[in-house]
């Protein structure tokens, strides 16, 4: 007698359903174990500061400890390689910034593909701001610009390593502007705030969270924020929009983001869990003091943000003749 087929067809149905089942159940377990929290850039970036803030609570809410790795170099492409080929399973994040929506079009032999990550939740938004010595003697961004335009060439700006945010937000300045200069990139942004401090390179578009202290401090003077509006934190900055450089504007954001394969279940709950967090009053006064903004967006948001900047940002790229290595 053959096997009914109407019993086969309902084994083979509680087939499919066992794994997705246990799945979710392995899923709903997580974290089980101590998470590690890559970041592609330099301790004390606006990257590591941002993401050391927020995970000094987020393991009271995932009942495990979150620690983080500054694997720098290659344009931050080192530090997510690792994320993209490690395990999918929660336990290797990365914390990366805009600077991944650069990353396709820059570093064309890339060892991964931006596709190879999902995005999680974005930990906040913030101005880059454009700063000088204040032995430049620049009162204003025109007179910076004026001044490279009249030797073309030969102003120097810093940044915190090819593709980064702060190269990004300098290259649509300098293509509004209409300005010719000598791109000087460091591996992260101590090493570039403290060129421009000492008068040796120009400018930088620096992340706002880093160059704070050093802007109260007066150690560095800045000329304009990157945002389409000003930033809370300096309110008396204008920004290159209102400088009158249309198309200047960069908005650096920083998020989470995890292996493309990871578990729904887990994306999710490490995205209500963030949130939780980035709600709190000590989150939020202390982002608050570093010149961060709030960016509630969901898992699939900020997969289209990243894949409209991708397209956005290979325009650029091209039309400053941006390549790794420059």
């Amino acid at each position: 007698m053959g096997f009914p087929r109407r019993k086969f067809l309902q084994l083979a149905a509680g087939a499919a359903v066992l794994p997705a089942a246990s799945h979710l159940a392995w899923a709903q377990g997580w974290p089980a174990r101590l998470i590690r929290a890559i970041v592609p850039f330099t301790a004390g970036s606006a990257t590591d500061i941002i993401a050391r803030t927020i995970f000094e609570l987020l393991p009271e809410r995932l009942g495990q400890s979150i620690i983080v790795e500054n694997r720098t170099g290659a344009g931050g492409t080192i530090g997510a390689t690792i994320v993209a080929k490690a395990h999918p399973d929660g336990y290797t994040i990365l914390v990366n910034s805009s600077s991944h929506t650069v990353i396709p079009s820059l570093y064309l032999n890339a060892p991964y593909d931006t596709r190879d990550f999902s995005g999680v939740i974005p930990l906040g938004s913030l101005s880059n701001v454009l700063v000088v010595s204040p032995s430049k003697g620049f009162k204003n961004l025109h007179e910076l610009v004026e001044a490279a335009r009249a030797k073309a060439g030969a102003i120097t700006y810093a940044s915190a390593g090819v593709g980064s945010a702060t190269h990004f937000s300098a290259e649509r300045l300098r293509l509004s502007a209409d300005f010719e200069g000598v791109h000087v990139p460091f591996r992260g942004a101590t090493e570039a705030q403290t060129e421009v401090m000492t008068g040796r390179i120009d400018f930088y578009c620096a992340a706002l969270t880093s160059a704070l202290p050093l802007i109260r401090d007066g150690k560095l003077i800045p000329l304009a924020v990157s945002t389409p509006k000003r930033a809370s934190a300096l309110p008396d900055v204008p920004t290159t929009l209102e400088a009158g450089f249309a198309n200047s504007d960069y908005t650096f954001w920083v998020a989470i983001f995890v292996p493309i394969k990871t578990p729904k279940a887990i994306v999710e709950k490490l995205h209500q869990e963030t949130f939780k967090t980035l709600q709190s009053g000590a989150v939020r006064e202390k982002l608050a003091t570093l010149g961060v903004d709030p960016m509630p967006v969901n898992p699939a948001e900020l997969d289209a943000l990243v894949k409209a900047e991708i397209t956005a940002n290979a325009a650029v790229i091209k039309a400053a003749n941006m390549r790794a290595g420059s």
